[in-house]
């Protein structure tokens, strides 16, 4: 497979081009004992499809670069890639076990109900530090494509954001669960927050030193900062429970949400996007400026949303052994929300194991509007694709978070399952599985309960983690931009473990000629734009 082989020698000639690397017989050591051929073979596209076409993909494992300060990630809740290319990481400091917050000592004055001293996440701390390693990092991570960290702020983790940058008074809450970031056209960083209200008759417990809102109800609420943490604006409270068509109960007159997960801004429209979420059932929508309520949707486009009857009817496996497959209402979780290019909106239905599209050109969306059967082209719905719709595993749903290649387009669409720890890659035109990238595990590569997934101009594409994976993966795209061609109508299965990881190629660079014709590669045969780890169109885009 001609570039399957050209990668396997052009990597080690990249790797010349990383900090630290020299131009001796280190990097022989990896392509001679089939370390690179191993990561290709791995961490590329499999189950393709032999009437379709999809980018090449190979995995970054020294993505990204090591954090400063002794921090370490916990669960990452969101990840979003900016208009610079940044990637912007939303960690949950509070997930850490004991063992990898070893350097988190005692808070002054902080004990448990034993009389313990205890660090702010309440775990014992009475004889200081339990081990060398590690620290909590702050929530919002900022860094460049070649990993290098940028920015770190906010969180209880971050010393004296909460009452600094942060301040109660000026209508700053911070989540106890982080999930869900968003960098919008203008820089603007929106974050929001999915936990429940603690249950009836619980009082304190379950809360830390790092509880961040200790009083009241559960996360409903979506705020807005400036790049560098400082606050702008809140939208919402903190609800006791859901209540998917309220317009108006939050601070300054905005609609409160609940358990909210993503978010995206036209810039046409300066609408904001919100799939709401772990508790509430639509998407809501308000003006990115005051936050103010302009309309909401649940499933097919249905508003008002019936909260009660979406809960009682219980879940989606019953429905869906039972023939009942074209649910009217979203289960929860509402996971993600993405904007096209072309004015398509792209919902996460998890709890339903489906995406649905919409059209944000119809003046019907978010307006009252009744479709209980889903038809096409009322209510503002346009088309719905299950995911792996036979997936019944304690985790609800499969459908965790999508995004669009960055060819004209948008030609492909990848599709995140955190039940089958894979993306799926589609043809954004029919919808049609064309191939899938990852799957369950704990290597380069791999996932353990994917929850993210994002992609930076040049292709590449991103990932984040949560339960124990705890981690971000960087997956390097070469050959063509673009999806094409026809794949299977039915998406998700049980995989081929007999097709091969990879994908076959006709054309190659005259660069990566040269690289295999001279060894150690020149580097000054790469333009710098492809050198490591920014590795892009090394293969011609296939015809």
């Amino acid at each position: 497979m001609m570039i399957r082989r050209k990668m396997i020698a052009m990597l080690p000639a990249l790797l010349l081009t990383m900090p630290g690397w020299s131009a001796d017989h280190d990097t022989d050591i990896l392509k001679n004992n089939g370390s690179l051929e191993r990561l290709i073979k791995q961490t590329g596209v499999y189950n393709a499809s032999k009437t379709g076409k999809t980018p090449g993909f190979v995995v970054d494992p020294a993505w990204p670069q090591p954090l400063p300060n002794h921090w370490i990630l916990g669960q990452l809740g969101g990840l979003n890639v900016d208009r610079h290319d940044h990637v912007w990481v939303y960690n949950r400091p509070r997930t850490l076990t004991t063992e990898e917050a070893g350097l988190e000592t005692a808070i002054p004055g902080e004990k448990d109900d034993n009389g313990q001293p205890i660090n702010g996440l309440g775990q014992v701390r009475v004889y200081g530090p339990i081990a060398d390693c590690c620290k909590a990092a702050p929530s919002v991570l900022e860094f460049d494509s070649t990993g290098k960290l940028l920015r770190a702020w906010g969180g209880p983790a971050d010393p004296g954001f909460l009452g600094g940058k942060c301040k109660a008074e000026a209508g700053c809450i911070w989540p106890n669960s982080e999930h869900g970031i968003y960098v919008d056209q203008n820089d603007n960083v929106w974050i929001t927050g999915n936990a429940a209200a603690p249950a009836a008759g619980r009082g304190g417990r379950g809360q830390t030193p790092w509880t961040t809102h200790k009083e009241g109800g559960g996360d409903g609420f979506v705020l807005k900062f400036d790049m560098d943490g400082n606050f702008k604006m809140r939208i919402g409270g903190t609800p006791s429970g859901p209540n998917s068509n309220d317009t108006n109960g939050g601070i300054n007159g905005t609609p409160l949400l609940y358990q909210a997960t993503d978010m995206v801004r036209d810039p046409k429209t300066n609408r904001l996007y919100v799939s709401d979420g772990y508790g509430n059932r639509h998407v809501l929508i308000v003006d990115a400026d005051s936050g103010k309520y302009i309309g909401h949707f649940g499933a097919y486009g249905n508003n008002p949303v019936d909260d009660a009857g979406a809960k009682a009817a219980g879940t989606w496996i019953a429905d869906y052994t039972s023939g009942k497959k074209k649910p009217a209402f979203f289960r929860t979780p509402v996971h993600c929300v993405k904007l096209a290019s072309d004015g398509k909106i792209y919902v996460c239905d998890r709890g339903n194991d489906r995406i649905q599209v919409f059209d944000s050109n119809d003046p019907a969306l978010g307006k009252s509007c009744s479709n209980p059967n889903g038809e096409p082209g009322k209510c503002g719905f346009v088309a719905e694709q299950f995911i792996s719709e036979h997936t019944n595993t304690s985790i609800p749903g499969t459908a965790v978070s999508m995004s669009f290649s960055t060819d004209k387009a948008q030609s492909c669409l990848y599709v995140g399952d955190n039940s089958n720890m894979t993306i799926y890659i589609l043809n954004r035109n029919n919808l049609q599985e064309l191939g899938r990238l990852g799957r369950s595990g704990r290597m380069a590569g791999d996932f353990h309960w994917l929850h993210q997934v994002g992609v930076d101009t040049k292709g590449n594409i991103y990932t984040a983690e949560v339960d124990t994976g705890k981690r971000i993966q960087k997956f390097i795209r070469y050959g063509r931009d673009s999806c094409s061609g026809t794949g299977s109508p039915t998406v998700g299965g049980v995989r081929d473990q007999n097709q091969p990881r990879v994908l076959e190629g006709k054309h190659a660079s005259h660069a990566l000629e040269k690289c295999r014709s001279e060894w150690p590669c020149p580097v000054s045969a790469i333009p710098a734009e492809h050198r490591f780890p920014s590795l892009v169109d090394w293969g011609r885009p296939e015809r």
